[in-house]
């Protein structure tokens, strides 16, 4: 908060005023543009975005079935094998529960959840039972072996996907991305793309979550419409997304190369410490 031009404190996201004074910040600083970066508040901004241009600030969300379908795990696996795209198989928890045979390992989530809260590796039937009980809503994917990568996708305003930039996974804290790889692979970059079309409706830069495999099988695993942590990486390789969002928030058509950003660029994070002086007086002033 302390590293921004200006900081404004807001309610919870599950407060009913939550987006009451979102709109109170709109109007006193005169706001364009909002972007959303938390999985929660998705589905909440995307049913007020109405509000939101009535008073002249675009929300660059997704649209409500956009976000439904990303959000829910198994529906995400239905579009997605819908429409041809190589995803793992996915069963609710009672039904890999009630079989008699088992090809373990599994992969359990919250069948709405992030930051990898709730993930297991299931390698028997005890720790199918017990995180079962555990995770909220659980569901069981078929494991993947292969390296994990995340596909920066820009849709813009219009939701075409213009430009996917892969970055290979190769370290992961806390479900955020603190090791990272640039990888320009045509065949991952045309993956991210069909995805995108298929959702249709997808605004801004969504994130698609894959698993390449030994055998090269790309194999989709998770959607997210929003900005992801690591991509910070992405706009340092060269694809400018911020510059792109500026430019067609001023009605123009940015000028973008899908294969524009370097290869071989790699982000390696660390923590920081941040000092202020009179924290206190500069807290008060908010």
């Amino acid at each position: 908060m302390h590293l921004v031009d200006q900081t404004h404190i807001v309610p919870p996201i599950a407060s009913t005023e939550y987006v009451e004074t979102l709109l109170a910040v709109v109007e006193r600083c005169s706001i364009d543009l909002l972007i959303p970066l938390i999985d929660t508040e998705l589905s909440v901004l995307a049913d007020s975005a109405g509000q939101f241009t009535d008073r002249g600030c675009i929300p660059l969300i997704s649209t409500k079935s956009v976000i439904d379908t990303c959000q829910d795990k198994l529906a995400t696996h239905k579009v997605l094998k819908a429409a041809g795209i190589d995803t793992p198989a996915t069963w609710t928890w009672k039904k890999v529960l009630e079989r008699k045979r088992h090809r373990f390992p599994y992969f359990m989530k919250p069948r709405e959840g992030s930051a990898a809260q709730g993930n297991h590796v299931i390698t028997n039937v005890r720790e199918l039972r017990t995180f079962g009980r555990r995770v909220n809503e659980p569901i069981v994917q078929e494991f993947v072996e292969g390296t994990e990568h995340t596909l920066d996708v820009y849709t813009g305003f219009d939701g075409k996907p213009r430009c996917v930039v892969p970055r290979r996974r190769l370290e992961v804290r806390m479900g955020e991305v603190s090791k990272g790889l640039i990888v320009k692979d045509r065949a991952i970059m045309a993956s991210g793309r069909k995805v995108a079309r298929v959702l249709g409706g997808c605004r801004g830069v969504v994130t698609v979550q894959c698993m390449v495999t030994p055998q090269r099988r790309i194999r989709v695993i998770e959607i997210n419409p929003r900005f992801g942590g690591g991509v910070p990486l992405a706009i340092h390789a060269g694809a400018d997304f911020p510059l792109w969002i500026l430019t067609e928030l001023l009605g123009r058509k940015p000028s973008i190369d899908p294969t524009g950003f370097q290869d071989d660029v790699c982000m390696l994070r660390f923590d920081d410490a941040v000092f202020v002086e009179n924290a206190s007086r500069v807290q008060s002033r908010e």
